[in-house]
């Protein structure tokens, strides 16, 4: 580990900044680099679910249920698993795919594995009793432990799978929720809770030519085993006379090319822009450290872990002390020194600083393990240290040392188009056999885009209408004209943090916390005001620690920028409470269990004679 000391290392700022300028304007100069669209319509046999082999077959359901919980990834686990602690049994988890897990059941690409440690991301290990066989664990694990949390918490029974909600629409003289499926289900929900994640609305390059090739061509979150051979583990013999490319150097692209690359004969990596990359330095789980730990360790850890990545935040020590908390740790002892010295400084200046320093290392590391000093200059990153997610592996710029593995980088410009039997960048023609999309998603996508569904609130007004002047809500999480609706999972005027489980529950518990005080009170509606939107939307004025605009402005496009379009409309980060996660989650809960909650909310209570009519 390097040391944090505080001290400046020797970098030429200026020089620096001149070159991240200058690789961002080739990028954003070409205006078909960057553009994506959705997996739908004529390209649905790219998000089709390969993993089902024999359909569910049902009979359509119409019942009266307390919840709705919209989806079975890490989201809804947590809001299930919070409503079945609090006595909460009237719910139902609706999920179109075939089992729990979320983006974990969607990606299932050879090499899978999460970059963040699995004690601080894996949710409820204490209470499952799953033990990590690694401390970066693969998809396939994590997959796993998604479904031991649905056995543990006896949620099977509650969920109807392969089922796709097609509309939630609020019905004003039933004060329900009615919620209808792909499968003629009618279920009318007193509360609804929506958790579909930034990690599950596929994404497909703007690229000319995708429907005319001939050979096999596929995203990587829809993985066809059936073609490769092989699992998540390796092992794709059925690849060993094939010329494989793959379009997208990004988190999925870096760890499927080192398994291909043992199978293939080929491989062909197209690239707009390299990716940050550290070593990840994984290691078995020591399960007498494991088992040795006392009651509430993991939910202290996740917490030790976000402050010690919360710019402003001063955890007492560094429990996880990876490449993550590395870079937060050293902006931290810089602007401490800072302070020490009495001077005036700026934040964002300091930041800048260890930022240079740290990008000067990776750049550094990328020279020490690539072998040709060409290849290894065009993937060096010209960039920021966090305008891209940073990452993590010990195999991705080894396999570019051999022989089979071959670069082709588009110098910011993107593959051009891809006819019958060829993708076309650089000005030529490259033959292949199969194409693989690691493109990723539509990470700021809000939740009733990703899940495909209609949502309707009071007044038969739909979610699109009533935000077309912008996004309106209390905390990202509930708005005005949706009663006894609440998100799961959002960032947009919420918040997020790189351990995304984390928020999750901080939501989760949120959702939960206001559904059993509604149904303990007995209340029928429960609604926040427009005026409550209004002070939210103030308090979303405040900036963050570190100017976030600015910040992503100066980075080369990608996903946490809108691909360069910064102030047309918030990002993923910049969308997000301005005081972080950790003064978020102090905020939802203060405003649950105190008197703020009574101030923003308008309620209506049962009475009586409040029935459900059977025709709803």
């Amino acid at each position: 580990m390097t040391t944090h000391d505080g001290a400046p290392r020797n970098v030429n700022a200026e020089a620096l900044k001149q070159k991240y300028k200058e690789e961002r304007d080739k990028r954003l100069s070409n205006e078909a680099t960057g553009r994506y669209f959705e997996a739908s319509g004529d390209y649905e046999e790219f998000v089709k679910d390969p993993y089902i082999k024999q359909p569910l077959v049902r009979e359509a359901v119409t019942e009266d249920i307390d919840v709705a919980v919209i989806g079975g990834g890490f989201g809804g686990l947590l809001t299930a698993s919070e409503l079945r602690k609090a006595g909460v049994t009237g719910f139902r988890i609706i999920e179109q795919a075939g089992d729990f897990g979320g983006t974990w059941y969607w990606n299932r690409y050879p090499g899978i594995r999460c970059d963040i440690e699995a004690y601080c991301y894996m949710p409820l290990l204490e209470e499952v009793g799953t033990i990590p066989t690694e401390r970066y664990a693969s998809g396939a694990e994590i997959f796993e432990h998604a479904k031991a949390i649905g056995r543990h918490f006896k949620l099977y029974d509650n969920t109807l799978f392969q089922t796709k909600v097609k509309s939630i629409v609020w019905n004003e003289n039933l004060a329900r929720w009615i919620i209808s499926t792909d499968r003629g289900d009618k279920i009318r929900a007193r509360f609804v809770t929506v958790s579909q994640g930034p990690l599950a609305k596929v994404k497909l390059p703007g690229i000319p030519g995708i429907q005319d090739f001939q050979g096999r061509i596929f995203h990587s979150a829809r993985w066809d085993y059936d073609y490769t051979g092989g699992d998540t583990h390796g092992g794709l013999h059925k690849l060993a006379d094939k010329r494989v490319a793959v379009i997208g150097t990004g988190a999925t692209g870096i760890q499927i090319v080192p398994k291909l690359a043992e199978s293939a004969r080929e491989v062909l990596i197209f690239q707009r822009t390299p990716s940050a990359i550290a070593p990840r330095n994984n290691s078995s789980t020591d399960t007498d450290w494991f088992r040795s730990q006392p009651s509430g360790w993991q939910q202290q850890r996740m917490e030790n872990f976000l402050a010690n990545i919360t710019p402003g935040a001063h955890p007492d020590g560094d429990m996880v002390d990876d490449g993550w908390t590395d870079f937060f740790k050293r902006v931290g002892a810089r602007i401490g020194a800072a302070k020490q010295s009495g001077e005036a400084f700026s934040p964002d200046d300091v930041f800048q600083s260890v930022d240079y320093e740290k990008m000067e290392e990776l750049r550094a590391y990328v020279s020490e393990v690539i072998a040709d000093p060409d290849v290894a200059a065009r993937n060096m990153p010209w960039y920021n240290y966090l305008c891209k997610r940073p990452l993590f592996s010990d195999h991705y710029l080894q396999s570019l040392n051999l022989p089979n593995v071959h670069l082709v980088d588009t110098d910011g410009q993107g593959v051009t188009h891809i006819d019958a039997t060829s993708i076309h960048a650089n000005g030529q023609a490259h033959p292949v056999d199969c194409v693989i999309f690691a493109t990723g998603f539509d990470v700021g996508a809000a939740a009733h885009k990703v899940g495909g569904y209609k949502l309707v609130g009071r007044n038969g007004v739909d979610i699109d209408t009533r935000w077309a002047d912008g996004v309106r809500t209390v905390h990202g999480t509930q708005m005005n004209g949706l009663p006894n609706f609440h998100v799961v999972g959002g960032s947009e005027q919420g918040t997020t943090a790189f351990n995304f489980t984390h928020t999750l529950q901080m939501q989760a518990r949120h959702a939960v916390g206001i559904i059993g005080k509604c149904i303990e009170k007995r209340v029928r509606t429960m609604e926040v005001t427009r005026a409550a939107e209004d002070r939210w939307l103030k308090l979303m004025e405040h900036r963050h620690a570190i100017d976030l605009v600015r910040y992503f402005s100066e980075c080369t496009p990608g996903f946490l920028n809108n691909e360069g379009s910064v102030k047309d409309k918030p990002t993923y980060l910049t969308g997000t409470y301005g005081g972080g996660p950790i003064k978020y989650n102090d905020v939802i809960t203060a405003w649950r269990n105190g008197p703020q909650m009574d101030e923003d909310c308008e309620f209506e209570f049962e009475t009586q004679t409040s029935t459900v009519e059977a025709d709803g």
